[in-house]
């Protein structure tokens, strides 16, 4: 009676493993974030809890060590159990995870986006949504600007910094303020032009944005992101090199400080000019309200300080924005199963949507978020953030994205920098400035 009795404990044990594997076949509905950032993991695992607390659906956070995303990535796509939730760098990231990724263009994740040219897209997909983001332009105290509008004598007809929309009415302004600069009561409308070894990437990356997305627009699929036109670009063509120049001989001749005199500056050094109200405009981003509230001091209110964008002359650039962009970019497993795929999204829905989601993000991640489901009075708490929050929610604007991140290399921006450097200095016409940017991206990709 033994064998009887032992083979169908055998059936019942087998039973048991099956109902609980799923025989194999049964995937988990868990979601799965591999997070990117080593800082903010504590808050995520908060969030988890918070969710699951609410939802009753599990989410497992992984995070990668420091400088480790990529080959965690690797490793944990291919397991069964791999990431629902992963991050991409960006076009560059893209290429290499395309296979990967979820056709997002369904998606409520996307819908939320305020400034969907922001999304990365393939064809008619969207592969990549961003999660964060920054944005640069022309930062400029209101306080200074009312001061001129003001002006009896003034040559312009404009009345206020927001009817600045073109290169142009750029330059009247600027060079009116340079011609009554002690009534102004400033030393100079732009702060420096810092080009100090290591200072210079506001301009050999920053403004070189600008020209270049103009021609990555122009030579590359209408349904292919600039950025990606870059990466593919054996050769520079620059056809708007002359619209660089004049954008930055407008900020050297229009300076706080003599042109020969640009490489000694540090980009702290313009942001301390700018705070303590010696000049009335600077390109940087938002990144900078903390140099700016940290100078001691400092005299710019908060209510005064305003971003422009950065017009360079370029046929059709009324309606432009600022340069916004970011290298975090949420993507979803395709390879996952339909449930995970849906528990996922509805995961980062309630992230960025829900009022428990929106508070962390806001006061423990610190993100500025590209999704229109946070108020003015849900951002953080500065001039510039606000600023950037205004540009992608109002679509009269254009936005720029950084296209720097299909650059070639340091190397490349550093010859920028340098030849930049040389130009300030009376060592090289602007004609070899271009040479120099188009002869290096072209070694650089050979």
């Amino acid at each position: 009676m033994k064998k009887p009795i032992s083979l169908l404990l055998s059936f019942i044990c087998l039973l048991s493993c099956c109902t609980l594997a799923g025989c194999g076949k049964k995937k988990t509905s868990e979601v799965y974030f591999l997070n990117f950032k080593p800082e903010s993991a504590s808050v995520y695992e908060e969030l988890a809890k918070k969710y699951e607390e609410e939802k009753g659906i599990k989410v497992k956070v992984v995070t990668a060590a420091a400088n480790t995303y990529e080959q965690t990535l690797k490793s944990e796509i291919a397991k069964s159990s791999a990431p629902t939730i992963f991050q991409i760098n960006g076009p560059i990231g893209y290429n290499s995870w395309k296979n990967y990724c979820l056709d997002l263009k369904d998606s409520k994740l996307y819908d939320m986006l305020a400034d969907k040219t922001l999304a990365i897209k393939e064809g008619d997909g969207v592969y990549g949504i961003p999660y964060v983001v920054e944005g640069y332009g022309i930062i400029y105290n209101n306080a200074i600007m009312k001061k001129y509008f003001a002006l009896q004598d003034k040559k312009t007809e404009l009345k206020s910094a927001d009817e600045i929309d073109s290169f142009d009415k750029l330059k009247a302004v600027v060079e009116d303020m340079t011609a009554n600069l002690s009534k102004l009561g400033i030393e100079g409308v732009f702060a420096s032009t810092s080009l100090a070894t290591g200072e210079d990437w506001r301009w050999q990356t920053h403004l070189l944005n600008v020209p270049l997305y103009y021609e990555f627009l122009e030579t590359g699929d209408a349904d292919i992101d600039p950025t990606l036109t870059g990466l593919d670009a054996k050769e520079l063509k620059y056809k708007y090199y002359e619209n660089f120049e004049k954008l930055f001989d407008l900020y050297i001749n229009n300076s706080i400080t003599k042109p020969t005199l640009l490489g000694s500056k540090s980009v702290a050094d313009s942001m301390a000019e700018f705070a303590l109200g010696k000049v009335a405009m600077v390109q940087n981003g938002n990144w900078s309200w903390s140099q700016i509230s940290g100078v001691s001091g400092n005299t710019v209110k908060a209510d005064d300080i305003k971003m422009l964008p950065i017009y360079t002359g370029i046929e059709g650039e009324k309606g432009q924005g600022i340069c916004i962009g970011t290298e975090n970019y949420l993507a979803i497993n395709k390879n996952a199963s339909d449930e995970q795929q849906k528990n996922s999204l509805a995961f980062l829905e309630w992230l960025f949507s829900s009022d428990t989601g929106k508070d962390y993000v806001t006061k423990k991640l610190d993100f500025i978020t590209p999704f229109n489901t946070f108020s003015e009075d849900e951002l953080p708490n500065d001039p510039l953030a606000k600023e950037i929050s205004r540009y992608m929610k109002d679509d009269s604007y254009k936005n720029i994205p950084w296209v720097f991140t299909s650059f070639p290399s340091e190397a490349f921006k550093k010859e920028v920098g340098s030849s930049l450097l040389d130009y300030v200095q009376g060592n090289k016409k602007w004609e070899d400035v271009r040479k120099s940017i188009t002869d290096k991206w072209k070694s650089e990709r050979m």
